[in-house]
């Protein structure tokens, strides 16, 4: 499965959802328990019919959802992801019944409509299906992020296999943009709104997730996903590898003007020159392929009679045979020798 960024969607695993604290940790986990398919859900005894993307019940199951200390919390995120149009709720204040709806949720990833079955999924349980610029709207709201918001920022930005990212052959990396393959922690930073030394010690602390590779000079990092699902077995990058790809970037790019810094020129190297590596990559690989031969049913031992010193060898006995092997039978000499004098 290639996840390239033309694709409007993204999985997240329900068990792995955004840690800490942030409007995305409340929005994932919101949207992790929301129907999957329209149906009937039941809540406290009581019935009520939802659609896919909906969640019916009361505030108490919303402040347990959410994982609130209390009611007045929990309001404050909803209002809060209300507000930056992320869900839409109504609370009925005399039932106290609590209805919300996530915006962004992806109709391809529904489920058929079932009346008389479940419609939401065991907790902790498959992918949740997100729209890769879920955290857009927060980067041009020029937004703080925390520490959630820049987690599932990193996951939604993740690429597998992009002709135009070399680097994401070898695992899946987190990309912004069409030169954006190879970041710094500044750039990351600036959108976040954090000091370097904040997004260095968010790296480390996540590390289980996204691993840091740093490129020699100012070129930058790399950052690989190492949870995305890619439905292939898939292992981080040596040092080694890295460092082969980006040597052959820069032979190719060797002759191209340079008119920036040394990071965004590396950046528009590897946009240009990926298809070409990731072409002579398999046509290697092609080259290096051991072909396998038709199984062997007949085999023929030479003649002695093509040495020269047949007559003295075979003392006049030898005069011409043939060995076969036919379907797994070995057949001796036609006529009587002993060949191991021959």
């Amino acid at each position: 499965m290639k996840c390239l960024m033309k694709y409007d969607w993204v999985k997240l695993h329900r068990s792995h959802l955004p840690q800490g604290k942030g409007l995305m940790r409340s929005w994932a986990r919101l949207a992790s328990r929301a129907a999957f398919r329209k149906g009937q859900a039941e809540y406290c005894g009581h019935i009520n019919a939802v659609n896919a993307g909906e969640w019916s019940g009361g505030i108490v199951g919303v402040k347990s959802i959410l994982g609130a200390k209390n009611r007045s919390e929990a309001l404050k995120s909803l209002n809060m992801l209300s507000k930056l149009g992320y869900i839409t709720y109504t609370l009925d204040e005399k039932t106290k019944k609590l209805t919300y709806r996530i915006c962004d949720w992806v109709v391809k990833c529904s489920g058929a409509e079932c009346m008389d079955g479940n419609v939401y999924t065991t907790q902790g349980y498959g992918f949740l299906c997100l729209p890769r610029n879920i955290t857009e709207r927060l980067a041009k709201e020029n937004y703080i992020f925390e520490e959630s918001d820049a987690w599932l920022d990193l996951w939604c930005h993740t690429v597998f296999e992009d002709p135009n990212n070399v680097f994401s052959f070898l695992a899946p990396t987190v990309q912004y943009e069409k030169y954006g393959a190879i970041l710094t922690l500044e750039t990351l930073g600036q959108r976040w709104n954090w000091e370097k030394t904040k997004v260095w010690r968010f790296l480390k602390k996540h590390g289980d997730v996204f691993s840091l590779y740093r490129l020699p000079g100012s070129y930058g990092c790399l950052i690989y996903n190492k949870l995305y699902p890619s439905n292939k077995e898939v292992s981080m990058p040596t040092d080694a590898e890295i460092v082969s790809i980006l040597d052959r970037i820069r032979i190719l790019g060797a002759n191209t003007h340079k008119n920036t810094n040394d990071h965004e020129h590396i950046n528009k190297l590897v946009s240009w020159y990926s298809k070409k590596i990731t072409q002579e990559t398999s046509e290697e690989a092609q080259k290096n392929r051991v072909a396998l031969s038709a199984p062997i049913i007949r085999a023929y031992i030479s003649h002695c009679e093509n040495c020269k010193n047949c007559e003295y060898d075979c003392q006049s006995i030898y005069k011409s045979y043939t060995a076969v092997i036919e379907a797994n039978n070995i057949r001796g000499p036609c006529f009587p020798s002993d060949i191991m004098n021959c």
